[in-house]
Protein backbone atom coordinates (compact mmCIF):
# COMPACT_ATOMS: atom_id res chain seq x y z
CA UNK A 1 0.00 0.00 0.00
CA UNK A 2 1.06 3.64 -0.72
CA UNK A 3 2.97 5.19 2.06
CA UNK A 4 1.42 8.53 0.48
CA UNK A 5 -1.78 9.59 1.58
CA UNK A 6 -4.66 11.96 0.49
CA UNK A 7 -6.93 12.89 3.10
CA UNK A 8 -10.80 13.93 1.79
CA UNK A 9 -14.20 13.93 3.27
CA UNK A 10 -14.32 10.33 1.32
CA UNK A 11 -11.33 8.63 2.89
CA UNK A 12 -13.08 10.01 6.27
CA UNK A 13 -16.79 9.40 5.86
CA UNK A 14 -15.87 6.10 4.93
CA UNK A 15 -12.40 4.72 7.04
CA UNK A 16 -10.17 4.43 3.84
CA UNK A 17 -6.93 5.03 3.10
CA UNK A 18 -7.29 6.40 -0.27
CA UNK A 19 -9.77 8.73 -2.26
CA UNK A 20 -10.03 5.96 -4.97
CA UNK A 21 -13.41 4.08 -5.28
CA UNK A 22 -13.59 1.08 -7.86
CA UNK A 23 -17.31 0.80 -9.03
CA UNK A 24 -19.90 -2.03 -8.80
CA UNK A 25 -19.92 -3.04 -12.49
CA UNK A 26 -21.99 -6.25 -13.36
CA UNK A 27 -20.12 -9.45 -13.63
CA UNK A 28 -16.74 -8.12 -12.97
CA UNK A 29 -16.92 -6.52 -9.79
CA UNK A 30 -16.56 -9.76 -7.06
CA UNK A 31 -15.19 -10.91 -4.27
CA UNK A 32 -11.19 -10.67 -5.90
CA UNK A 33 -11.46 -7.91 -7.54
CA UNK A 34 -13.53 -6.12 -4.30
CA UNK A 35 -11.28 -7.39 -1.23
CA UNK A 36 -7.82 -6.37 -3.37
CA UNK A 37 -8.87 -3.00 -3.84
CA UNK A 38 -10.16 -3.30 -0.28
CA UNK A 39 -6.41 -4.48 1.08
CA UNK A 40 -4.90 -1.50 -1.21
CA UNK A 41 -6.33 1.21 0.84
CA UNK A 42 -9.59 2.33 -1.89
CA UNK A 43 -13.29 1.64 -1.99
CA UNK A 44 -13.98 -1.74 -3.57
CA UNK A 45 -17.65 -2.30 -4.45
CA UNK A 46 -19.90 -6.08 -5.20
CA UNK A 47 -22.24 -5.64 -7.86
CA UNK A 48 -25.24 -7.53 -6.98
CA UNK A 49 -27.67 -6.51 -9.79
CA UNK A 50 -26.30 -9.29 -11.86
CA UNK A 51 -26.22 -11.69 -8.40
CA UNK A 52 -29.13 -13.87 -7.13
CA UNK A 53 -29.79 -13.34 -3.49
CA UNK A 54 -28.28 -16.44 -2.49
CA UNK A 55 -25.19 -15.71 -4.69
CA UNK A 56 -24.99 -11.97 -3.04
CA UNK A 57 -25.06 -13.65 0.60
CA UNK A 58 -22.33 -15.96 -0.79
CA UNK A 59 -20.08 -12.99 -2.38
CA UNK A 60 -20.64 -11.01 0.94
CA UNK A 61 -18.90 -13.65 3.03
CA UNK A 62 -16.27 -14.27 0.65
CA UNK A 63 -15.32 -10.72 0.37
CA UNK A 64 -15.60 -10.43 4.42
CA UNK A 65 -12.73 -13.42 4.49
CA UNK A 66 -10.65 -12.21 2.26
CA UNK A 67 -10.22 -8.87 3.50
CA UNK A 68 -11.13 -6.78 7.02
CA UNK A 69 -11.22 -3.23 5.78
CA UNK A 70 -14.11 -1.02 4.56
CA UNK A 71 -16.09 -2.58 1.20
CA UNK A 72 -19.30 -1.41 -0.38
CA UNK A 73 -22.15 -3.28 -1.91
CA UNK A 74 -24.44 -1.81 -5.35
CA UNK A 75 -28.00 -2.85 -5.42
CA UNK A 76 -30.61 -1.57 -7.62
CA UNK A 77 -33.21 -0.07 -5.43
CA UNK A 78 -36.02 -1.02 -8.28
CA UNK A 79 -35.14 -4.73 -7.26
CA UNK A 80 -38.04 -6.36 -5.53
CA UNK A 81 -35.50 -7.87 -3.20
CA UNK A 82 -34.18 -4.51 -2.29
CA UNK A 83 -35.25 -4.55 0.92
CA UNK A 84 -34.01 -8.41 1.70
CA UNK A 85 -30.70 -7.33 0.31
CA UNK A 86 -30.32 -4.04 2.41
CA UNK A 87 -31.41 -5.79 5.22
CA UNK A 88 -28.26 -8.10 4.02
CA UNK A 89 -25.71 -5.21 4.01
CA UNK A 90 -27.39 -4.16 7.37
CA UNK A 91 -26.68 -7.77 9.29
CA UNK A 92 -23.33 -8.20 7.64
CA UNK A 93 -22.19 -4.78 8.71
CA UNK A 94 -21.13 -3.63 5.11
CA UNK A 95 -19.70 -0.40 5.19
CA UNK A 96 -21.10 1.37 1.94
CA UNK A 97 -24.24 0.75 0.14
CA UNK A 98 -24.36 1.88 -3.45
CA UNK A 99 -27.06 2.37 -5.78
CA UNK A 100 -27.51 3.33 -9.56
CA UNK A 101 -31.33 4.13 -9.08
CA UNK A 102 -31.88 6.15 -6.04
CA UNK A 103 -33.24 4.57 -3.15
CA UNK A 104 -36.56 5.98 -1.42
CA UNK A 105 -35.95 8.20 1.81
CA UNK A 106 -37.71 5.79 4.18
CA UNK A 107 -34.79 2.92 2.62
CA UNK A 108 -31.76 5.57 2.93
CA UNK A 109 -33.00 6.23 6.68
CA UNK A 110 -32.91 2.60 7.55
CA UNK A 111 -29.35 2.38 6.19
CA UNK A 112 -27.99 5.38 7.74
CA UNK A 113 -29.63 4.22 11.21
CA UNK A 114 -28.00 1.18 11.02
CA UNK A 115 -24.82 2.97 10.42
CA UNK A 116 -24.05 2.03 6.58
CA UNK A 117 -23.17 4.61 4.26
CA UNK A 118 -25.28 5.67 1.41
CA UNK A 119 -23.83 6.86 -1.79
CA UNK A 120 -26.55 6.91 -4.74
CA UNK A 121 -24.79 7.39 -8.49
CA UNK A 122 -26.18 10.28 -10.25
CA UNK A 123 -26.08 12.50 -13.77
CA UNK A 124 -27.15 15.87 -12.66
CA UNK A 125 -27.43 18.22 -10.51
CA UNK A 126 -30.97 18.18 -9.57
CA UNK A 127 -30.46 14.50 -8.81
CA UNK A 128 -27.57 15.02 -6.21
CA UNK A 129 -29.53 17.90 -4.80
CA UNK A 130 -32.66 15.32 -4.15
CA UNK A 131 -30.88 12.74 -2.50
CA UNK A 132 -28.88 14.65 -0.07
CA UNK A 133 -31.81 16.30 0.70
CA UNK A 134 -33.27 12.43 1.39
CA UNK A 135 -30.00 12.13 3.88
CA UNK A 136 -27.77 10.48 1.43
CA UNK A 137 -23.97 10.27 2.69
CA UNK A 138 -22.22 11.24 -0.67
CA UNK A 139 -22.98 11.29 -4.22
CA UNK A 140 -20.78 9.53 -7.45
CA UNK A 141 -21.08 11.59 -10.86
CA UNK A 142 -20.06 10.03 -14.04
CA UNK A 143 -19.64 12.16 -17.00
CA UNK A 144 -20.49 10.88 -20.43
CA UNK A 145 -17.45 9.31 -20.83
CA UNK A 146 -17.92 6.58 -18.65
CA UNK A 147 -18.47 3.19 -19.51
CA UNK A 148 -22.08 1.04 -19.51
CA UNK A 149 -25.61 3.10 -18.61
CA UNK A 150 -24.02 7.04 -19.19
CA UNK A 151 -25.51 10.45 -19.81
CA UNK A 152 -24.74 13.36 -22.75
CA UNK A 153 -22.82 15.97 -19.97
CA UNK A 154 -18.88 15.65 -19.84
CA UNK A 155 -17.26 14.88 -16.29
CA UNK A 156 -15.80 18.45 -16.58
CA UNK A 157 -18.31 20.30 -16.85
CA UNK A 158 -21.41 17.87 -14.74
CA UNK A 159 -18.80 17.61 -11.91
CA UNK A 160 -18.50 21.72 -11.08
CA UNK A 161 -22.10 21.58 -11.80
CA UNK A 162 -22.82 18.85 -9.11
CA UNK A 163 -20.36 20.06 -6.42
CA UNK A 164 -22.36 23.86 -6.64
CA UNK A 165 -25.16 22.13 -5.89
CA UNK A 166 -24.84 19.94 -2.86
CA UNK A 167 -22.61 20.21 0.33
CA UNK A 168 -22.10 16.33 0.43
CA UNK A 169 -19.10 14.72 -0.96
CA UNK A 170 -19.21 14.10 -4.55
CA UNK A 171 -16.74 11.75 -5.93
CA UNK A 172 -16.23 11.97 -9.91
CA UNK A 173 -16.69 9.53 -12.50
CA UNK A 174 -15.94 9.08 -15.99
CA UNK A 175 -12.50 9.97 -17.60
CA UNK A 176 -10.75 8.91 -15.05
CA UNK A 177 -7.56 6.44 -14.89
CA UNK A 178 -4.73 8.07 -13.43
CA UNK A 179 -3.10 10.24 -10.83
CA UNK A 180 -3.39 13.34 -12.59
CA UNK A 181 -6.94 12.31 -13.16
CA UNK A 182 -7.26 12.09 -9.10
CA UNK A 183 -5.13 15.56 -8.96
CA UNK A 184 -7.67 17.11 -11.12
CA UNK A 185 -10.92 16.05 -9.21
CA UNK A 186 -9.57 17.27 -6.07
CA UNK A 187 -8.53 20.36 -7.85
CA UNK A 188 -12.35 21.22 -8.54
CA UNK A 189 -13.61 20.19 -5.46
CA UNK A 190 -14.28 16.38 -5.40
CA UNK A 191 -13.62 14.04 -2.65
CA UNK A 192 -12.20 11.79 -5.24
CA UNK A 193 -12.77 9.85 -8.13
CA UNK A 194 -14.82 6.29 -9.09
CA UNK A 195 -13.34 4.33 -12.09
CA UNK A 196 -15.02 1.10 -13.45
CA UNK A 197 -12.82 0.19 -17.64
CA UNK A 198 -9.18 0.82 -15.07
CA UNK A 199 -9.71 -1.85 -12.51
CA UNK A 200 -11.14 -4.30 -14.77
CA UNK A 201 -8.24 -4.17 -16.95
CA UNK A 202 -6.03 -5.40 -13.64
CA UNK A 203 -4.75 -8.91 -13.16
CA UNK A 204 -7.87 -9.32 -9.91
CA UNK A 205 -10.33 -8.90 -12.93
CA UNK A 206 -11.83 -12.11 -13.53
CA UNK A 207 -12.75 -10.92 -16.95
CA UNK A 208 -10.71 -13.38 -19.64
CA UNK A 209 -7.37 -12.26 -20.68
CA UNK A 210 -8.68 -12.76 -23.88
CA UNK A 211 -10.84 -10.16 -23.21
CA UNK A 212 -8.67 -7.86 -21.83
CA UNK A 213 -6.56 -7.92 -24.45
CA UNK A 214 -9.05 -6.85 -26.73
CA UNK A 215 -9.77 -4.05 -24.59
CA UNK A 216 -6.04 -3.01 -24.93
CA UNK A 217 -6.22 -3.18 -28.27
CA UNK A 218 -8.54 -0.28 -28.72
CA UNK A 219 -7.82 3.14 -30.01
CA UNK A 220 -9.74 6.11 -28.16
CA UNK A 221 -12.05 6.63 -31.27
CA UNK A 222 -13.31 2.64 -29.92
CA UNK A 223 -16.19 3.29 -28.26
CA UNK A 224 -19.95 4.16 -29.01
CA UNK A 225 -23.01 4.63 -27.02
CA UNK A 226 -26.12 2.87 -28.25
CA UNK A 227 -29.14 2.22 -27.35
CA UNK A 228 -30.09 -1.03 -29.44
CA UNK A 229 -28.81 -3.03 -26.42
CA UNK A 230 -31.78 -2.34 -24.02
CA UNK A 231 -33.35 1.19 -24.88
CA UNK A 232 -31.02 3.48 -23.00
CA UNK A 233 -27.53 5.25 -23.62
CA UNK A 234 -25.00 2.53 -23.59
CA UNK A 235 -21.12 3.28 -23.78
CA UNK A 236 -19.07 -0.09 -25.16
CA UNK A 237 -16.61 -1.24 -27.44
CA UNK A 238 -17.50 -0.75 -31.08
CA UNK A 239 -18.15 -4.66 -32.24
CA UNK A 240 -19.41 -6.21 -35.72
CA UNK A 241 -22.25 -7.52 -32.67
CA UNK A 242 -22.94 -2.96 -31.45
CA UNK A 243 -22.61 -2.45 -35.57
CA UNK A 244 -25.23 -5.10 -36.21
CA UNK A 245 -27.65 -4.00 -33.41
CA UNK A 246 -27.14 -0.41 -34.61
CA UNK A 247 -28.62 -1.20 -37.90
CA UNK A 248 -31.24 -3.41 -36.70
CA UNK A 249 -35.09 -2.79 -36.98
CA UNK A 250 -37.02 -2.49 -34.09
CA UNK A 251 -38.63 -5.64 -33.82
CA UNK A 252 -35.40 -7.80 -34.37
CA UNK A 253 -34.16 -6.13 -31.60
CA UNK A 254 -37.13 -6.52 -29.17
CA UNK A 255 -37.17 -10.30 -30.41
CA UNK A 256 -33.81 -11.01 -29.10
CA UNK A 257 -34.62 -9.12 -25.95
CA UNK A 258 -37.41 -11.61 -25.07
CA UNK A 259 -34.88 -14.37 -25.52
CA UNK A 260 -32.47 -13.15 -23.41
CA UNK A 261 -35.34 -12.18 -20.87
CA UNK A 262 -36.15 -16.11 -20.83
CA UNK A 263 -32.34 -16.54 -20.74
CA UNK A 264 -32.09 -14.40 -17.39
CA UNK A 265 -34.65 -15.94 -16.03
CA UNK A 266 -33.71 -19.29 -16.22
CA UNK A 267 -29.94 -18.17 -15.21
CA UNK A 268 -30.95 -16.30 -11.72
CA UNK A 269 -33.90 -19.18 -11.38
CA UNK A 270 -36.46 -15.93 -10.82
CA UNK A 271 -40.43 -16.40 -12.14
CA UNK A 272 -41.81 -14.26 -15.18
CA UNK A 273 -43.77 -12.90 -12.01
CA UNK A 274 -41.22 -11.83 -10.08
CA UNK A 275 -39.69 -10.32 -13.92
CA UNK A 276 -42.91 -8.44 -14.39
CA UNK A 277 -42.67 -6.71 -11.19
CA UNK A 278 -39.18 -5.94 -11.80
CA UNK A 279 -39.92 -4.66 -15.10
CA UNK A 280 -43.49 -2.50 -13.65
CA UNK A 281 -40.82 -1.22 -11.35
CA UNK A 282 -38.41 0.16 -13.97
CA UNK A 283 -41.02 1.51 -15.65
CA UNK A 284 -42.13 3.24 -13.21
CA UNK A 285 -39.28 4.79 -11.82
CA UNK A 286 -36.72 5.08 -14.93
CA UNK A 287 -40.51 5.97 -16.93
CA UNK A 288 -39.42 3.42 -19.73
CA UNK A 289 -41.33 2.34 -22.30
CA UNK A 290 -42.43 -1.38 -22.66
CA UNK A 291 -40.15 -2.09 -25.23
CA UNK A 292 -37.23 -0.55 -22.81
CA UNK A 293 -38.35 -2.17 -20.22
CA UNK A 294 -37.77 -5.92 -22.07
CA UNK A 295 -35.07 -4.80 -23.50
CA UNK A 296 -33.45 -4.57 -20.04
CA UNK A 297 -32.47 -8.20 -20.43
CA UNK A 298 -30.35 -7.56 -23.08
CA UNK A 299 -27.75 -5.58 -21.14
CA UNK A 300 -27.57 -8.30 -18.33
CA UNK A 301 -27.20 -11.50 -20.86
CA UNK A 302 -25.30 -9.92 -23.92
CA UNK A 303 -22.62 -8.31 -21.17
CA UNK A 304 -22.40 -11.94 -19.57
CA UNK A 305 -21.62 -13.03 -22.58
CA UNK A 306 -18.80 -10.50 -23.52
CA UNK A 307 -17.10 -10.26 -19.59
CA UNK A 308 -18.15 -13.60 -18.68
CA UNK A 309 -17.94 -16.17 -21.51
CA UNK A 310 -15.30 -14.43 -23.42
CA UNK A 311 -17.38 -14.00 -26.54
CA UNK A 312 -16.39 -11.27 -27.92
CA UNK A 313 -18.04 -11.61 -31.10
CA UNK A 314 -21.44 -12.53 -29.28
CA UNK A 315 -21.39 -10.11 -26.06
CA UNK A 316 -21.30 -6.36 -25.12
CA UNK A 317 -18.28 -5.03 -23.98
CA UNK A 318 -19.22 -1.88 -21.52
CA UNK A 319 -16.14 0.21 -21.61
CA UNK A 320 -15.33 4.25 -21.09
CA UNK A 321 -13.42 6.11 -23.30
CA UNK A 322 -10.36 5.43 -21.37
CA UNK A 323 -10.02 2.34 -22.83
CA UNK A 324 -7.98 3.98 -25.35
CA UNK A 325 -5.55 5.10 -23.13
CA UNK A 326 -4.60 2.27 -21.23
CA UNK A 327 -2.16 0.16 -22.14
CA UNK A 328 -1.40 -2.12 -19.12
CA UNK A 329 -2.91 -5.14 -16.43
CA UNK A 330 -1.29 -4.40 -13.43
CA UNK A 331 -2.23 -5.17 -9.70
CA UNK A 332 -4.89 -3.67 -8.19
CA UNK A 333 -2.23 -2.34 -5.06
CA UNK A 334 0.33 -1.12 -7.92
CA UNK A 335 -2.69 0.55 -9.51
CA UNK A 336 -3.79 2.46 -6.54
CA UNK A 337 -0.23 3.27 -5.47
CA UNK A 338 0.69 4.60 -8.75
CA UNK A 339 -2.49 6.96 -9.12
CA UNK A 340 -2.23 8.51 -5.32
CA UNK A 341 1.93 8.74 -5.93
CA UNK A 342 1.22 10.45 -9.25
CA UNK A 343 -1.21 12.67 -7.71
CA UNK A 344 0.67 13.80 -4.82
CA UNK A 345 3.08 14.59 -7.64
CA UNK A 346 0.52 16.97 -9.26
CA UNK A 347 -0.93 18.75 -6.34
CA UNK A 348 2.40 19.82 -5.38
CA UNK A 349 3.95 20.75 -8.51
CA UNK A 350 0.85 22.84 -9.04
CA UNK A 351 0.57 24.04 -5.24
CA UNK A 352 4.33 25.29 -6.48
CA UNK A 353 3.00 27.64 -9.22
CA UNK A 354 1.14 29.77 -6.71
CA UNK A 355 3.76 32.56 -5.52
CA UNK A 356 3.13 35.41 -3.38
CA UNK A 357 4.50 38.88 -4.68
CA UNK A 358 5.77 40.85 -2.11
Amino acid sequence: MSEQRLRTALTDLVGIEHPVVQTGMGWVAGPRLVAATAEAGGLGILASATMTYPELEAAVAKTKSLTDKPFGVNIRADATDAVDRIDLLIRERVKVASFALAPKQDLIAKLKDAGVVVVPSIGAAKHAVKVASWGADAVIVQGGEGGGHTGPVATTLLLPSVLDAVDIPVVAAGGFFDGRGLAAALSYGAAGVAMGTRFLLTRESTVPEEVKREYLARGLGDTVVSVKVDGMPHRMLNTELVDRLEHSGGWRGLSAAVRNAAEFKSMTGMKWSTLVRDGLAMRKTKDLTWTQVVMAANSAMLTKAGLVEGRTDAGVLPAGQVTGIIDDLPTVAELIDRIVTEAVERIEATAALARTTA
